[in-house]
């Protein structure tokens, strides 16, 4: 499974009075297994909430965020799902996860702003990355469709408040 480095590009031939401008834009990249989602942002409820999918990629969730940084335990996904709408990316991981696996994806989520990495009982794959609306599962902490979704995701247009806050929210763990 691998990103494909390229789309088609297409091309647009426009006359006006005279002159043909030639437009060119290309489509983004296919992350292969990606899944995408929609949900309706704003919605704040202050007890605990049961997700659609496991983990969450958006819906209702608590008015306070997850403060964003790298987690022994697992996390409250009610505050989970509010930095999500903030525009960070959650990744979790299997607590059988290999510590090297660990390791390297500490080191990713240490050199992102908008991460939060934490454990996760249950999920279908090893690795779990997730945003709003959408949610990758990956094998292997050093595939190349990690840093991809990171690109793609963290601090996304897509999600429905990029730039608001990632830090002065809850730090508790499950």
């Amino acid at each position: 499974m691998r990103i494909r480095a390229s789309q088609r590009v297409l091309r647009a031939r426009i006359s006006v009075a005279g002159l043909t401008l030639l437009t060119a834009c290309s489509s983004t990249p296919t992350i292969q297994g990606l899944k995408t989602y929609s949900y309706p942002s704003g919605q704040h409820q202050p007890n605990l909430i049961t997700y659609k999918e496991s983990p969450s990629v958006g819906g209702p969730h608590n008015p306070t965020w997850q403060n964003c940084g790298v987690y022994p335990a697992p996390l409250f996904q009610m505050y989970v799902t509010h930095s999500l709408e903030h525009g960070a990316v959650s990744i979790t991981y299997r607590p059988g996860l290999p510590d090297v696996q660990r390791q390297v994806l500490r080191d990713v989520a240490r050199t992102h702003s908008y991460v939060l990495l934490s454990p996760f009982d249950n999920q279908q794959a090893p690795i779990v990355l997730s945003a709003w609306g959408a949610q990758l599962g990956v094998e292997d902490a050093s595939d190349s469709r990690v840093q991809a979704f990171l690109q793609r995701y963290e601090q996304a247009k897509s999600s429905p408040e990029p730039g608001a806050p990632c830090q002065g929210g809850v730090s508790s763990t499950t």
